[in-house]
């Protein structure tokens, strides 16, 4: 499919949204809604705070939806053994994507080292166990260039993604955050856009933009909003 036969397709763009509820005051009936609406409309994934991923592996048993869940969330500054830890425990869980923040004081510091090797760690232990790890940059913090750097090291440690933001900062995704990091990671590895995406306008601009994942916590609203946007059968055949 090209990218507009993707966003004209609504099982199409709902593959490309990992569901969302990363709030600190989810409920377990929030969870379980959550999973069943990603059933409902076979989302990608549900992304869950780590306290959930065996709720949520048990809730989409036997389901396509994965679960992702995060890792040093939301601001990255864990010790490098903390996030390892962590990761390793939602791994044992059943959480089969991993979105970890990086450590952004770490990159803007310059010390690229400490960085590469905490997303090359978390990516061997990922993969070891057939998961995928997206590197959360969070591009609000940093300037262009950072942006860059800290994407050609997700992509020499082997990281499946790079993502813009956590949604708990100073704002979210931008369609230049995407350009440029689609631009710097190449074709083949992933760009997840998430943070204040809640139209369809929005999603199909950052697909457009280089994203092949969408995070969001209003996918059921943008399948909605996409559904009523498409013409029907009988207007595109012109029968009444």
């Amino acid at each position: 499919m090209t990218l507009e036969e993707i966003l004209q397709n609504k099982s199409a763009v709902a593959l490309l949204i990992d569901h969302t509820l990363l709030k600190p005051e989810a409920t377990q009936l929030e969870i379980h809604r959550l999973c069943d609406d990603a059933r409902t409309n076979n989302f990608a994934s549900v992304c869950v705070n780590p306290h959930w991923v065996q709720s949520a592996v048990k809730r989409l048993r036997e389901s396509d939806v994965r679960v992702c869940t995060v890792v040093g969330f939301p601001l990255g500054a864990n010790d490098a053994r903390t996030k390892l830890a962590e990761a390793n425990v939602a791994l044992v869980q059943g959480a089969e994507e991993l979105d970890m923040v990086q450590n952004i004081g770490a990159l803007r510091s310059g010390d690229f080292h400490l960085v590469h090797k905490e997303i090359a760690d978390l990516a061997d232990v990922a993969h070891s166990r057939g998961a995928i790890l997206k590197v959360i940059l969070e591009t609000c913090l940093l300037s262009d260039a950072e942006k860059r750097t800290a994407c050609q090291l997700a992509v020499q440690a082997k990281a499946d993604f790079v993502k813009t933001s956590t949604g708990f900062s100073k704002s979210g995704a931008t369609v230049a955050d995407v350009k440029l990091m689609r631009e710097t990671v190449g074709p083949d590895m992933g760009v997840k856009a998430s943070g204040g995406i809640r139209t369809f306008e929005t999603l199909r601009e950052m697909v457009l933009a280089g994203a092949n994942r969408i995070g969001t916590s209003s996918g059921i609203s943008i399948l909605y909003e996409m559904e009523q946007a498409l013409p029907s059968p009988a207007s595109e055949t012109g029968a009444y």
